[in-house]
């Protein structure tokens, strides 16, 4: 392996050129994009690195993971992760740059023509806004995608209390961990030519918490032509039209309330207390097991939904989404960790506890629903039919219904694509927790084929995932490039009728007509719409 130094505004950084699939790919880990949010610029808007490194940055190792609470998961499959709050670097792999160690180098590195250059996938990584790294390399490792000429770039934000903590004034405005990644993609637009890159091209895409982060930035005054597509895989930050799911009164309470749990009490100086307790103790407090952005606030001044009624999004983009088969199989562990014994009772229980995240549930009216046609004596069929309702509600319906609102307010100006995955590899699943038999194809089962892991980890999965993957990341790729995934998808209205691609190997091409209509269309559009 070669090293390669590229100039940035951060400073000369130092990556490898690496052998992937039989293909020159060059790497660049951690490199920093603003300056460390600690002391004072804790539960503040990140700040651009004043001046570059005088040193060259070493990004052939990995970098710090953002402060999260210790999974044993996580540490168990990748023990050599360090976390800090000084974490906010991001990844980049690039079939493109030329090595400009020395000035001659340089100078032909200056001279790369617009045409030569390629376009850029930036992913932002899920995990509930809680958790998550772009050091998960065993998930997040761009460079087989890099292979489909396209730059790679995957950056760290803030999470938890760091990124999402409210206070109600200018130096702790909340959803500081979009601003965060909102730094990293004005980074990325001022230094990507260096790499190969082609800032006119950027498509943003990300997974889960990242999917409802790409929803964010789409509706958000603050991103407007800073990227050209984007890419929603399973996540929309769109829920009860009549009430988020936590407001800045609610947000502002629960900071104030955790300052009292750390001996903050202070009426007037709560926030600098905060400031100064440690970050361990921090993450201590937290309790829930998903944070939300709040809305009403600089970055989302307006719910998804209003912005579409209103038409302040982001229109000018291509947009491809999608789902797995069962979103609501893990994710409902979130309420219910129990898997044996369940019963009507404890189905309506778990409703009950799901309105006190989401509000504004009529309990007995999703029982109907959701129960008609189920063996009430049958504990399995009433925790699949508790899985559908919670995996519609949290992220089915919200990531097709805002996919269909955008299509409907673009019409024909703008390239909108769903699709539907209904396939999982079984020894794949199980070491992301996930077991088909009692789960289906789960959340974030999309991942391995997109990041193409059949490739890189051959020893779990078959032959036919492996040309699985390929296509999966060539219709990512091409949709990148070209703004459609391949010539025989169609856009998800065609003719006002609804479209979406079932991703599943044993026929790639197959679509599906209006699979959604009984369930979000129907029974839970008058709750988002």
């Amino acid at each position: 392996m070669e090293s390669i130094d590229v100039n940035t505004t951060s400073g000369v950084v130092r990556g490898l050129s690496i052998n992937v699939l039989n293909t020159c790919v060059h790497q660049f880990l951690g490199i920093p994009y603003a300056e460390p949010p600690v002391g004072a610029l804790r539960f503040a808007k990140p700040v651009p690195l004043k001046t570059p490194k005088q040193y060259v940055i070493d990004a052939t190792k990995l970098g710090n993971s953002c402060m999260q609470k210790a999974d044993p998961d996580t540490t168990k499959l990748l023990p050599n992760l360090t976390y800090s709050e000084d974490c906010l670097v991001l990844n980049i792999w690039t079939p493109n740059v030329q090595n400009n160690r020395h000035r001659k180098r340089r100078r032909l590195l200056k001279s790369h023509k617009s045409r030569d250059l390629k376009p850029v996938m930036f992913y932002i990584h899920g995990g509930g806004l809680q958790t998550g790294s772009i050091f998960f390399m065993t998930a997040y490792n761009g460079s087989v995608l890099a292979t489909h000429d396209v730059v790679i770039v995957s950056t760290n934000y803030r999470l938890g209390p760091f990124g999402y903590l409210y206070a109600g004034v200018e130096s702790a405005p909340g959803n500081v961990g979009f601003f965060d990644q909102l730094l990293a993609l004005k980074w990325v637009r001022e230094n990507i030519h260096r790499f190969g890159g082609d800032k006119d091209k950027i498509t943003i895409f990300g997974e889960s918490a990242g999917s409802w982060s790409t929803s964010a930035h789409i509706v958000s005054p603050l991103t407007k032509g800073l990227f050209r597509r984007a890419i929603m895989q399973s996540g929309a930050h769109m829920y009860n039209k009549d009430r988020d799911v936590i407001s800045k009164s609610e947000a502002l309470d629960l900071a104030k309330q955790t300052a009292r749990q750390l001996n903050c009490s202070d009426d007037d100086q709560w926030l600098q207390c905060l400031r100064g307790v440690g970050a361990d103790h921090l993450l201590q407090t937290e309790t829930k097991l998903e944070t939300f952005p709040v809305l009403g606030t600089e970055y989302m001044p307006l719910s998804e939904q209003k912005a579409f009624l209103d038409h302040k999004f982001n229109s000018g983009i291509d947009l491809m989404a999608g789902i797995t088969q069962n979103e609501g199989s893990f994710l409902s562990r979130a309420i219910d960790r129990r898997i044996e014994g369940m019963t009507v009772d404890r189905f309506q229980e778990d409703v009950l506890k799901t309105d006190h995240m989401f509000h504004g549930l009529d309990v007995q009216r999703v029982t109907d629903f959701y129960l008609k046609g189920v063996n009430r004596t049958d504990p399995v069929a009433i925790r699949w039919a508790f899985y559908d309702f919670f995996g519609d509600l949290f992220m089915k319906c919200p990531t097709y219904l805002f996919a269909k609102r955008f299509k409907t307010i673009v019409k024909h100006r703008k390239n909108v694509y769903f699709y539907l995955l209904t396939y999982v590899n079984p020894l794949a699943a199980k070491l992301l927790n996930c077991d088909p038999a009692t789960m289906g194809v789960c959340h974030t089962m999309d991942i391995p084929f997109v990041f193409g892991l059949p490739l890189t980890l051959p020893q779990l999965f078959t032959p036919e995932d492996q040309v699985f993957s390929r296509q999966v990341m060539k219709m990512w790729t091409d949709f990148a490039k070209y703004g459609k995934p391949d010539e025989v998808w169609p856009q998800l209205l065609d003719n006002n009728v609804v479209k979406v691609r079932d991703l599943n190997p044993v026929n790639i091409s197959r679509v599906l007509d209006d699979p959604f209509h009984a369930i979000c269309d129907t029974f839970w559009k008058d709750y988002y719409l």
